[in-house]
């Protein structure tokens, strides 16, 4: 039987995003089979010139995020590129911006004025605030909605300031949540032939990601604080420091995880303690248990804590740095990290490889490198609008 193709091949996307949020989502589309036309500015997504680390003339930051994409150049100040941004939208199934709200309204490039000429186009806006709202005219980036979300109060240590998380989530969420929204608009499209026009506010996704957080304070009215190296229900859900100096983490959130923890770390008399006996009492009383755990972890070092709490059956892990992690066996046989060759005077890159992964033989879309700044004028205007012809300054 033929391997079945990637599941959104012949799905054409436009692309107007810059930075991580949008060219997040744009690239997981791409992953996915999608056939994702990237429009930059004559001078190219801003992103490609981040500092400080450079292939060619390309950042690191730009290539992490904008495999398996063409790239075309418009120029929107010129009516020639506000054209043909246009006829491609006419001929695009999905179409996604990032832009803040009204920029491509004083264009003349609106869901409404393009859904009359392609009736079927998903149009996604991602914006840090939303469509509407009092806040819709501000500029967002990553760490404002995680400051304005909560999401920050809750990172850092319980007596230290609040921190930014390490990963931008406010940016991944948000393009996590768009293409969540376009594959629901793309199924629907299949059943009625009428695409929908989706407002995906990087804040609300901040929002929706304080999940049991916020029914904390909903629910139980208690404002939630910082976690530090543990959790604020599970006090057996933490990390720990060995006698080596190296971080692990243990996740024994059930009685019987409790009951390994305790053989591993040979503190059977914690068994016998009332205040240890079930969950609720470990949670009253966490503030006499966890020096407790911490000084056992003390005596031996990570990796044979870890050999011992494995082999109880006990959830644990080293804290890797990104070069370990990286590097781990497992997760280079999950093919998270791809290898491209070089291309003509391009050298070779590694990149992060695709997270879905498909097990009834069918194929994940090829990974290709990341597009020079356009780079693929030509081929696009003849596989999208039947022509080779490209104007003076646009579509270059």
């Amino acid at each position: 039987m033929t391997a079945p193709p990637p599941p959104l091949t012949g799905v054409r996307v436009l692309d107007l995003t810059t930075f991580l949020s949008g060219p997040y989502a744009t690239q997981i589309l791409a992953d996915l089979g999608a056939d994702v036309v990237k429009v930059e500015p004559p001078a190219g997504d801003s992103s490609r010139a981040i500092p400080p680390h450079f292939v060619d003339r390309d950042s690191a930051y730009y290539l992490g995020v904008n495999r398996n994409k063409r790239s075309v150049v418009a120029n929107l100040k010129t009516p020639d590129g506000v054209q043909l941004l246009g006829e491609l939208a006419r001929v695009a199934d999905v179409v996604i911006e990032n832009y803040r709200p009204g920029v491509l309204a004083r264009l003349g490039l609106t869901y409404h004025e393009l859904r009359p000429h392609n009736p079927g186009v998903v149009w996604c806006s991602i914006s840090g605030f939303g469509q509407d709202g009092p806040y819709r005219d501000r500029p967002a980036y990553d760490m404002i909605v995680q400051a304005m979300s909560g999401g920050m109060s809750l990172t850092g240590l319980p007596d230290g300031p609040p921190v930014r998380s390490g990963i931008p989530l406010g940016d991944l969420a948000a393009g996590m949540y768009a293409v969540i929204g376009i594959g629901a608009a793309l199924h629907q499209r299949a059943q009625t032939g009428v695409g929908r026009a989706l407002d995906i506010s990087m804040l609300d996704c901040q929002i929706s990601m304080l999940s049991y957080q916020g029914a904390y304070h909903l629910l139980a009215g208690v404002t939630p604080g910082r976690q530090g190296r543990g959790h604020d229900s599970i006090p057996t859900y933490r990390a720990f420091t060995a006698a080596d100096g190296v971080d692990l983490v243990v996740t024994a959130n059930t009685d019987g995880m409790w009951r390994a923890l305790c053989g591993v770390l040979d503190r059977a008399e914690l068994l016998d303690d009332p205040r240890f006996a079930d969950a609720a009492g470990r949670q009253a009383h966490r503030a006499e248990l966890e020096p407790l755990l911490e000084k056992s972890f003390t005596t031996r070092p990570a990796a044979e804590w870890l050999d011992r709490l494995h082999a109880a059956a006990v959830p644990a892990a080293p804290v890797h740095t990104v070069p370990e992690a990286l590097a781990d066996p497992h997760v280079r046989h999950r093919d998270m990290v791809v290898d491209l060759p070089a291309d003509g005077d391009l050298p070779a890159l590694q990149l992060l490889g695709n997270p879905v992964k498909f097990t009834d033989g069918g194929r994940e879309a090829a990974p290709a490198r990341p597009p020079r700044l356009g780079e693929h004028a030509a081929e696009v205007l003849r596989d999208w609008l039947g022509t080779g012809n490209v104007g003076e300054g646009e579509a270059s």
